[in-house]
C-alpha cells in the first residue's frame, strides 16, 4: 500500500504544477530533541571503493523509520565542513533526531541521507593543517568521487531512485560551497540543492549559473540561508543577487545568528521538507530575511542591520537619555525598552550610501556602531544598503588608491589629494594616462569619492569590462578657506588647481598633458567649481561633469551672469574645444534641480551644446555613483 501511495503522490507532484505550498516555518524549540514515543531511523557506517581516491572510503548512512527494501527512496547528499568529516553531522547537528521527529510529524518524504567524507584524498582525516593547499583541493576532488563512486555505490546496494528528480545535495560551510559548486555544476545529476552559510570555496554566480534560463528549467529547488552576522554571508548574498538579477528561483533565507550549527541545524530542518515534494515557486518570496548588518558597521556591532526590503534596524544603548532619534533623510523616533536599548526599523532606504546621525536629546551625534566618514561639514556616521552591482568588490584586476601631501603656494598651507592609478600602471612604466579631476561637495573633502562615491571600484569594474578607458583620477580638496560658495573661494581653487595641483601631477605621475587627455568634474559644489574654472579654461580640459549642480540663485547670480557673458563672446571656442559638458541631476526631488533647469535654459538661449541625463534619488552619493559610472564612459575615446 505505502509503494502505490508514494507512486501516486509523484504522479500528482507531476500533474498538479498549480500545487499549492505552505512556506516552511522556522525551527520550534525541541526540534532537535529526542522523542521516546515514535520511530526512529537508523544511522550506519558504510565503505566504498573510491576508483577516484584510490582506497576504500568512508560515509554515514541514515535510513528513515520503516525502512523497507521493497520501496525505493529519494536521496539526499549532506554534506560537512572544511574542519570536519562525515561524521560532522552526527556529532554536532544530530540530524537522525531532526528527521525521525519531521518524519513523525509528517512533514517530510521518506528518505535515505548520506553523509560523506568530502575531503577526498588517502589520508581524509581532519587533522593537522586543515587549511593545506592539498586538503582544500580534495574538496574540489570530492566531485568526481561523488559521481563516480559513492552515488553507484549507494544506488547498487540501496533501494533508491537514481534520476535526479529523486537526488538532492546540500552542506554546512566548504560542504555548502560543494553542494552549489556540484549541484549547479551537474544539474541533470541533482533537482533540489542546498548551500548553508556556503564558504568561499563557493564558485562566483557567473561560474555557478552560466545559463540562467537552463537553470530555471532543471532546478526544482535551490535554497540558500546563513546566519546574519556570520562573516561569510557575502557568498550567499552575492549568490542571491546574482539569481534574483536573473529571475532564476529560489530561497534567499538569512536568520539570526553566526557560523554554527544552530543555524546549520535549522537549514536541514528547513531544507528537508520542502525537498521531493511538489514546488510552488510562488511562495519563494515569503520567506524572511533577518536583518544583515551594514557592511559600514564598526567591526562586530550588529547593528544598524538591513533588511531584504531595505528597511533598517537602528539600535543604540542610552539607558539615561529622554529621546532618540535617527535622521536618515527623515527621522526616525526611536523606542526604549526597560533595559535602556533604543531601537526602530526604517522605511525602505535607496541603494547606495548614506549619511545618518543620532539625535540624542536633540543633539547630533555619530553612531558609534558605524564608520565615520567626512560629510556635512563633520565626522558623520554612514551606512551602505546593498545596491546596484556596477560598484561592488569583483574578482577583476584592481587599482590603487594613493595619497599625496603638498604644500600650496596659493593657500600657503600643507594639503592632500587623493589619486587613483588604474590596474597595471606600475607594470606599465612606459604608458602615459589621461586624467579626470574629480571633486566633492559642500562639507565633504578629497575623501568623498574615495570612501563614500567608491570610484575605484567603479573604475576597477569600467575598465575590466572595456566600458572606460584607463584613467588617473586626481581627488584634491576643494576647501581653500573663505566661504564655500563666495567667487573669492572659487578663484583660489582655479588657482590651486591650475598652479599647483595640476602641475604636481604631471610631476610624480606618467600623464598625458594635452588638453584632449584631461577631464574635470565636480558634485554639487565641486559642479559649480567645475563650471566657475572649467569653462573659462577649455585650453586646459576637453570634458567637463556638473552633478546635482548649477549655480545658486540669487546669491551667485553675479557670478553666473559673468560666466554667461563669457560664453556668449566665446561660444564657438567651448564649442570647438569641449567634446563633452554633462551635465546630470538626481531628478525633481535634487535639490540643486532648479538652479539647473534655469542654467540649462540659459545654455540653451547661448547655444551651448550639452548632455543632460536624470538619475532618480535627489542630492545623495547613490545618484553621483552613477554619475561618475556614466561619465567615465564617455571619456578619452
Amino acid at each position: 500500500m505505502k509503494k502505490t501511495l508514494f507512486g501516486l503522490s509523484v504522479f500528482l507532484w507531476a500533474a498538479l504544477p498549480a500545487f499549492t505550498q505552505n512556506v516552511v516555518e522556522h525551527a520550534a524549540p525541541g526540534f532537535d530533541i529526542p522523542r521516546a514515543a515514535i520511530s526512529h531511523g537508523s544511522i550506519d557506517t558504510i565503505s566504498y571503493n573510491s576508483t577516484t581516491v584510490g582506497n576504500p572510503r568512508r560515509a554515514l548512512i541514515y535510513t528513515p523509520p520503516g525502512f523497507s527494501r521493497q520501496h525505493k527512496y529519494p536521496v539526499l547528499y549532506l554534506l560537512h565542513g572544511i574542519g570536519g568529516d562525515e561524521k560532522e553531522w552526527l556529532n554536532g547537528g544530530s540530524p537522525q533526531v531532526i528527521l525521525d521527529n519531521l518524519y513523525a510529524d509528517g512533514k517530510i518524504e521518506p528518505m535515505i541521507v548520506v553523509m560523506p567524507n568530502g575531503r577526498a584524498m588517502k589520508d581524509d582525516r581532519a587533522t593537522g593543517n586543515i587549511m593545506a593547499p592539498d586538503k582544500v583541493q580534495a574538496f574540489a576532488t570530492f566531485e568526481k568521487d561523488l559521481l563516480s563512486d559513492l552515488i553507484p555505490y549507494v544506488q547498487k546496494k540501496y533501494p533508491v531512485y537514481t534520476d535526479k528528480d529523486h537526488r538532492a545535495i546540500a552542506g554546512l560551510s566548504m560542504g555548502g560551497g560543494q553542494s552549489l559548486n556540484f549541484g549547479l555544476g551537474n544539474l541533470d545529476k541533482f533537482a533540489w540543492i542546498g548551500g548553508f552559510s556556503s564558504a568561499p570555496n563557493t564558485k562566483t554566480p557567473e561560474q555557478l549559473v552560466p545559463d540562467p534560463a537552463a537553470a530555471k528549467q532543471q532546478i526544482k529547488l535551490l535554497w540558500i540561508s546563513c546566519g546574519a552576522s556570520d562573516g561569510l554571508i557575502t557568498f550567499s548574498k552575492r549568490t542571491h543577487d546574482y539569481l534574483q538579477k536573473n529571475n532564476v528561483p529560489h530561497i534567499y533565507y538569512i536568520e539570526s545568528g553566526v557560523h554554527d550549527f544552530k543555524v546549520w541545524k535549522n537549514g536541514l530542518y528547513m531544507f528537508s521538507q520542502l525537498i521531493f515534494k511538489p514546488v510552488d515557486t510562488t511562495t519563494f518570496s515569503k520567506y524572511q530575511v533577518a536583518g544583515v548588518p551594514a557592511e559600514t558597521n564598526v567591526r562586530n556591532a550588529k547593528y544598524p542591520q538591513i533588511l531584504a526590503d531595505h528597511r533598517v534596524i537602528f539600535q543604540v544603548k542610552a539607558p539615561e537619555a529622554r529621546t532618540v532619534q535617527v535622521d536618515l533623510g527623515r527621522k526616525y523616533d526611536m523606542v526604549k525598552d526597560s533595559g535602556g536599548l533604543w531601537t526602530v526599523t526604517t522605511d525602505s532606504i535607496g541603494e547606495g550610501f548614506h549619511y545618518y546621525s543620532l539625535l540624542i536629546d536633540g543633539v547630533a551625534v555619530a553612531d558609534p556602531a558605524s564608520e565615520t566618514f567626512y560629510g556635512m561639514g563633520r565626522m558623520a556616521a554612514g551606512i551602505e544598503i546593498p545596491g546596484a552591482n556596477y560598484y561592488a568588490l569583483k574578482d577583476v584586476p584592481h587599482g590603487d588608491i594613493r595619497t599625496r601631501k603638498y604644500f600650496s603656494r596659493v593657500t600657503g598651507a600643507w594639503r592632500q589629494l587623493y589619486i587613483y592609478t588604474p590596474p597595471g600602471y606600475d607594470e606599465n612604466t612606459k604608458r602615459k594616462y589621461p586624467v579626470l579631476y574629480i571633486l566633492h561637495g559642500g562639507g565633504e573633502n578629497e575623501t568623498g569619492w574615495a570612501k563614500q562615491g567608491k570610484a575605484d571600484l567603479i573604475m576597477d569594474n569600467l575598465i575590466a569590462s572595456k566600458k572606460a578607458e584607463p584613467m588617473l583620477i586626481v581627488m584634491p580638496d576643494a576647501n581653500v578657506g573663505g566661504t564655500a560658495f563666495d567667487e573669492s573661494s572659487l578663484t583660489t581653487f582655479e588657482s590651486e588647481l591650475k598652479e599647483v595641483i595640476i602641475p604636481l601631477v604631471e610631476k610624480q605621475f606618467r600623464v598625458e598633458t594635452d588638453a584632449s587627455k584631461r577631464a574635470l568634474a565636480g558634485l554639487s559644489m565641486g559642479g559649480i567649481h567645475t563650471l566657475y574654472t572649467g569653462i573659462k579654461n577649455t585650453e586646459l580640459f576637453s570634458y567637463l561633469g556638473v552633478f546635482s549642480s548649477g549655480w545658486l540663485q540669487p546669491r551667485q547670480s553675479a557670478v553666473a551672469a559673468a560666466q554667461y557673458d563669457f560664453m556668449k563672446a566665446n561660444a564657438t571656442t567651448i564649442n570647438n574645444r569641449l567634446k563633452a559638458l554633462w551635465i546630470s541631476m538626481g531628478g525633481k526631488e535634487d535639490i540643486a534641480f532648479k538652479n539647473c533647469q534655469l542654467m540649462l535654459a540659459k545654455l540653451d538661449e547661448l547655444k551651448i551644446r550639452y548632455a543632460y541625463s536624470e538619475y532618480p534619488g535627489g542630492h545623495t552619493w547613490p545618484v553621483w555613483r552613477n554619475n561618475l559610472f556614466n561619465f567615465a564612459q564617455q571619456l578619452f575615446k
